[in-house]
């Protein structure tokens, strides 16, 4: 079985402030098979720095319905340390959606490279703020974009 290349996001809330309503945006992607959601947990962090770890198929929480049908897939990859390291990264009174995600547009990409004998060197992600902060550098400098 051919996997496309893996990504996680993490996606910041005030804490208290999550109540999935994203889910709509991100089902669309998976409902046309752009990518699979493979893990996905809520991480929230109050004013003393203590953590909750929320696997996000606590169906019976409400604001995690929404993600219900996104998981059928779930691999439940997220490791103790993985988390451990997110968690560090997480700021007080904060709340973060973490979701792990195949690139399930590639695979066909990445059988047809294999089977021409090619590789992959290498890939980076460039996040669109920073597009759009190069963009409007280009900008006041009078270049074109």
């Amino acid at each position: 079985m051919t996997l496309g290349p893996l990504e996680y996001i993490v996606i910041g809330f005030r804490q208290g402030k999550f109540d999935g309503s994203i889910a709509r945006e991100i089902g669309k992607v998976v409902d046309q098979d752009i990518i699979r959601i493979v893990d996905a947990v809520v991480l929230d962090r109050d004013a003393q720095g203590n953590v909750a770890v929320i696997e996000i198929d606590a169906k019976d929480d409400p604001a995690f319905a929404d993600f219900a049908p996104l998981l059928a897939n779930r691999m439940a990859l997220f490791t103790p340390e993985d988390i451990e390291t997110l968690v560090e990264a997480l700021p007080d009174e904060t709340s973060a959606l973490v979701i792990l995600f195949e690139h399930r547009w590639a695979e066909d990409i990445k059988d047809a490279i294999a089977d021409a004998g090619g590789f992959l060197v290498g890939r980076v992600v460039i996040p669109p703020e920073i597009l759009e902060e190069v963009s409007a550098e280009l900008e006041a400098a009078g270049t074109p974009a």
